[in-house]
């Protein structure tokens, strides 16, 4: 048989299933108000679970459990840094496997509703958005920006020709892709570009794939998010009077289905503020009045899960709110998975408007507290800059942004040196809104203080000419709903010393991720107490299970209270002219007796003026002109003072980043770990980052429930107590 036989044969079998293929169809029916699928009237009742948020174990667990609550869709985002985290290379293997993921959907029975951006807000960070993108400054992201389109057309490139084989019309279980995402509420207004995505998708996917954007439920933010061409749809939460919640979306689809794409069942927490949490009771109702008026809806989130490593968000609403690495925003199945009474709620729902699956809800994966572990200190970021930064600094007079060292995430050391001597404090100052997110200070090695995007902006220091001044400056998470995506990260603005620039600055990009994963630093088998220090450090421990490996959540015990010795001196000190300081001054403990009759600014015996702390040295003024002054002073009384800091960092356990904890400041206490990521038979390993200081004995304490919903009060940040 020829060739030209064969292929002639091979077309006529495959005729069957293309016209199999080319009969399936998901449209809307804009004279009965709904969608049709295969010509059928059709309603779908969805779930938002994001990929990206739970391990993969756990994905059949998750959408398993959404389809026994009767759910015949799922709502999945997307998230382009997630997949391109440089230009040009590409991750879709393990957790980022979209395609298994999509492939379990269509096992379990469960159509999908996708949501590729290239912008997804979804409380991620940058909203999706790569980092990368800023590396070119000037960048108008979410725009007909040239520069943004191409990159954008780059990653279509990539991602849609893995979506296409999975659309509903070609065999596989896709119904409808949405287009951007809340565009309306977004400044610039650009119809150029939604036209330009419009036409992108339709290359890359062909005519018949129903294409729809979502917008909040008001005119204006509809105004600016829809475009002919994309279905509109709205999303809102519970509330007295859906058919008026709805309205918004009439003024813009006449006719054709009602569509909630984000009905809210919870909502998400901010770092500082109270977790957030809604009625059982009020989203079902909600949800009840929707389907009664023959409405679809998508419940935002079905699961929220956990905002791992890196990549939570933050939204700008007046001040910059990072939010907490917890995702568990209340939904009907926990950050952990769980079934919740507001899951068994809307179940009965739903059950009014359609059949249930059959069988029992799958339950609760099993919980353990593993109990406590305590870690040693390994060492202090600033000796072991040569781990960090094996690449070593990069020189520049002033300060560069993480976007222009290249460094999307965590963390980057700035050091410089003090120009001159500072006999009286002096205020290093930041610009307004420079220090993005939180720098914490170090003069020779000891810690000073914060300097933060929304809050402090001025530290006062002394020091001596040639003083190592560093600054170890955290990324809490860009800006990924708001009026401007492009949040650059790092020192924005030169910092002053006493309104003086400062310059000559090494810049030390860390990937404390890529050590962490090459085995460093080692685990301490049994690990011990080391002394409290206020400076960023690195701690390790290690614990084994009782031959399981379950969900656990890890709490942090006494991490908001750093007791740190003092020394002062009893009334036998004297100051004498001339010579050097016998033994330092530190900085928590310059303060003189008030027997001596003289302290800070007032004028002492002799026609000095007061002291300051420098560099082992005291120094005087009078008026013959400056002089130094020995300090005769007999042995030291040690005391102990407990400072209240909101301490926080970064965990990881068997090299996985598990997130940011930041307990002082709540709600979160708990960081939950999936049992996934811990060996039954063999040793557990803990690596902690703490950014300002640990307790004198630190360990952590593994429980079987997490909690959630614990907040500093207000002005409760660095309190000062004395035992």
């Amino acid at each position: 048989m020829g060739p030209g036989r064969r292929l002639l044969l091979l077309a006529a079998a495959l005729l069957p299933l293309e016209a199999y293929a080319g009969a399936r169809s998901f449209q809307v029916d804009y004279t009965h108000d709904c969608f049709r699928k295969d010509g059928a009237p059709f309603r779908y009742v969805s779930g938002s679970v994001h990929y990206a948020r739970v391990p993969r174990p756990a994905w059949r667990d998750r959408l398993r459990k959404m389809y026994m609550s009767g759910l015949n869709a799922v709502q999945v985002y997307v998230p382009w840094n997630y997949h391109e985290p440089l230009p040009g290379v590409y991750d879709f293997s393990g957790d980022r496997d979209l395609g298994s993921f999509l492939d379990l959907t269509a096992e379990l029975g469960l159509l999908v509703i996708l949501r590729p951006g290239p912008y997804i807000c979804a409380e991620w960070e940058m909203g999706g958005l790569p980092a990368w993108l800023l590396w070119k400054p000037d960048i108008v992201l979410r725009s007909s920006d040239p520069d943004y389109l191409q990159a954008v057309d780059s990653w279509l490139d990539v991602l849609l020709p893995r979506i296409k084989p999975r659309l509903y019309q070609n065999g596989g279980n896709i119904i409808s892709i949405q287009v951007e995402n809340e565009y309306g509420s977004y400044s610039a207004c650009d119809y150029d570009y939604l036209r330009h995505l419009l036409a992108a998708f339709r290359a890359r996917l062909g005519p018949d794939v129903l294409l729809f954007t979502t917008d909040g439920n008001s005119a204006p933010e509809l105004r600016c998010g829809t475009l002919q061409g994309l279905y509109a749809t709205v999303d809102f939460g519970p509330g007295p009077n859906v058919t008026a919640a709805f309205a918004p979306q009439r003024l813009y689809e006449p006719k054709g289905p009602l569509v909630n794409s984000e009905y809210y069942t919870g909502w998400l927490d901010y770092w500082g503020e109270p977790h957030a949490s809604s009625s059982p009771a009020q989203v079902a109702q909600g949800l009840q009045d929707m389907l009664q008026l023959g409405a679809n809806v998508n419940m935002y989130m079905f699961q929220g899960g956990t905002n791992f490593g890196y990549w939570s968000g933050a939204d700008y609403k007046g001040q910059y709110k990072p939010v907490t690495t917890s995702y568990d925003y209340d939904a009907p199945l926990s950050e952990a998975g769980d079934p919740t009474e507001k899951l068994f709620a809307i179940r009965t729902v739903i059950s009014k408007f359609q059949p249930l699956p059959e069988g029992p809800m799958p339950p609760a994966t099993p919980k353990y507290a593993y109990g406590s572990v305590p870690l040693r200190k390994q060492g202090e970021v600033l000796e072991l800059l040569d781990v960090l930064c094996p690449s070593g600094p990069i020189r520049s007079r002033f300060p560069l942004t993480f976007e222009a060292v290249k460094q999307a995430h965590g963390f980057v050391l700035y050091r410089t040196r003090l120009p001159r001597d500072v006999w009286d404090p002096a205020p290093l100052s930041s610009p307004p809104n420079s220090v993005c997110d939180r720098a914490y200070v170090l003069l020779d090695g000891e810690y000073q203080g914060r300097l933060e995007r929304d809050g402090q902006t001025t530290l006062n220091l002394t020091g001596q000419a040639g003083a190592t001044l560093d600054l170890l400056v955290e990324n809490m998470g860009r800006i990924n709903f708001g009026v401007n995506t492009s949040d650059f990260k790092g020192l924005l603005r030169n910092l002053s010393l006493d309104s003086a620039l400062l310059s000559d600055w090494l810049i030390y990009p860390l990937d404390v991720d890529a050590a962490v994963a090459r085995g460093w630093p080692l685990p301490t088998p049994q690990a011990e107490g080391s002394r409290a220090t206020l400076r960023p450090a690195l701690y390790t421990g290690t614990f084994q299970t009782p031959g399981i490996a379950w969900d656990t959540f890890v709490k942090f015990p006494g991490w908001s209270k750093v007791p740190r010795q003092r020394e002062s001196w009893g009334q036998g000190s004297r100051l004498e002219a001339g010579g050097q300081l016998g033994a330092w001054l530190r900085w928590n403990s310059c303060s003189l007796p008030t027997a001596w009759g003289w302290g800070s600014g007032e004028r002492a015996p002799g026609g000095c003026v007061g002291w300051r702390q420098w560099a082992g040295r005291v120094r005087g003024d009078s008026g013959q002109g400056r002089q130094c002054a020995r300090l005769r002073m007999p042995p030291p009384h040690t005391h102990t003072q407990v400072l209240s800091l909101p301490l926080q960092g970064q965990l990881w356990i068997n090299g996985f980043n598990l997130g940011r904890y930041w307990p002082a400041q709540g709600p979160q206490q708990t960081l939950f770990v999936p049992g996934s990521l811990l060996h039954a038979s063999a040793p557990n390993n803990i690596t902690l980052l703490e950014l300002e200081g640990a307790p004198p004995r630190p360990f952590l304490l593994f429980l079987d429930r997490p909690l959630l919903n614990r907040t500093a009060s207000p002005g409760t940040g660095a309190k000062l107590l004395t035992p």
